[in-house]
């Protein structure tokens, strides 16, 4: 069976499609600009040339008739027919408390995916658009959802209930949900693997470092705390995100700057973070070049973040008392030489000690850890849409 995998945003579909006989990638795709002019798909098949399509696209549902197009031109398509897509499976980012793993979507989970517009209003909104984009596209075949919030929704009542009257969650569901649960979960178990240990017996703490960042901590195979909240926003200090403040900033800023909440919403996800606080960009690649060429306040960001993470690592391994490994992960993550070093420097006395040398690796499955390590540093790049594929494919059988 071939599945799609279908993560669409605000203005974009990413897309890829999956021989699920072997788990291999056929195709990789993503349309940009959906509704706005100079739309644009690119189309990357196995084995062939990159194609680059330009074409204004209105909606997601035309955006989603050039990409099934695509898929089966003669030339540089993946699949002879649409007959041999047998299901698509839908990335969507907030579940709420309805949707403790993936489900085939109905009705039902439509209106949930609705009914949590309000919590995730940069991400569900677009999400639905593409479910029933493909939906009128593809009626013939099912169609899944796998939620981001999904893995952490094992943590207890202590993890993820805020200090505030019970009345909020009752109400309007205000808890921590946590984020990015597909990267979470895929390299939780390849770290497993590494360690030569059952995924239920590994206390594991994972850092999906990318523009926008989270950590979990798991134990037993049961996720137990997790950075982000009851929104992406919360947690670590992001590309434009402020991560954890102290919340009478909000209302502070709203007086001075006579903000509305949606005003307030987008300060604080969009011009925060390590843009606002380095005045030079949301990429950390722009901000490492700038603070090495002496800009204070890009080294005060770089400070801020590394400050911020350790601390999370910290607490995390009390709550796990103890830890077999961190995983690096994401673009960062995965890629950033200098970020990880700092990072895990001064860390002995948690038993993290990175070997430099080992370190000096980009985008590769690897162990950075020094022998006498007692807590093992790896770098695995996530698959995101791996995770997709594989809960696609077993429900839709």
């Amino acid at each position: 069976m071939k599945v799609l995998v279908v993560n669409a945003g605000s203005s974009s579909i990413k897309y890829q499609v999956m021989d699920m006989t072997n788990e291999s990638v056929l195709a990789v795709g993503l349309v940009d600009r959906v509704g706005i002019p100079g739309s644009t798909l690119e189309h990357k098949p196995l084995g062939k040339d990159e194609v680059v399509i330009k074409k204004d696209l209105p909606d997601h549902t035309a955006g989603m008739e050039l990409v099934l197009e695509v898929l089966v031109n003669p030339e540089y398509g993946c699949i002879a027919s649409m007959d041999e897509i047998g299901a698509v499976g839908h990335r969507v980012v907030h579940g709420g408390e309805a949707f403790a793993e993936s489900v085939v979507i109905d009705d039902h989970v439509k209106k949930v995916i609705r009914d949590c517009f309000d919590m995730a209003p940069l991400h569900n909104p677009p999400n639905l658009m593409g479910i029933e984009a493909c939906q009128r596209l593809m009626p013939n075949v099912k169609h899944v959802a796998v939620f981001d919030t999904a893995f952490h929704q094992t943590m207890e009542a202590p993890h993820y209930m805020y200090a505030i009257p019970y009345e909020a969650y009752e109400k309007y569901g205000i808890r921590r949900y946590g984020f990015h649960g597909t990267s979470h979960f895929y390299v939780a178990h390849q770290a497993a693997e590494m360690l030569g240990k059952p995924y239920e017996e590994c206390k594991i703490i994972t850092l999906h470092l990318g523009n926008g960042a989270s950590m979990a901590a798991i134990k037993d195979g049961k996720v137990i705390e997790t950075s982000m909240g009851f929104t992406p926003l919360e947690g670590l200090v992001m590309g434009t995100r402020s991560g954890d403040i102290d919340p009478a900033i909000v209302f502070t800023l709203m007086d001075k700057y006579g903000m509305d909440s949606q005003e307030a919403n987008n300060y604080f996800n969009k011009k925060a973070g390590m843009l606002g606080l380095s005045g030079v960009s949301n990429d950390l690649r722009d901000v490492l070049e700038a603070a090495a060429s002496g800009n204070e306040r890009a080294q005060i960001a770089l400070d801020v973040y590394y400050k911020n993470i350790k601390g999370y690592i910290g607490k995390y391994v009390a709550y796990l008392n103890g830890c077999d490994c961190i995983i690096f992960t994401a673009g960062v993550g995965e890629n950033a030489i200098d970020v990880r070093s700092n990072i895990c420097k001064d860390m002995d006395a948690l038993g993290i000690i990175m070997d430099e040398e080992k370190n000096n690796v980009r985008g590769k499955k690897v162990d950075v850890a020094t022998p006498e390590s007692q807590v093992r540093i790896f770098i695995i790049p996530t698959n995101e849409e791996l995770v997709i594929a594989r809960d696609t494919y077993r429900l839709s059988n």
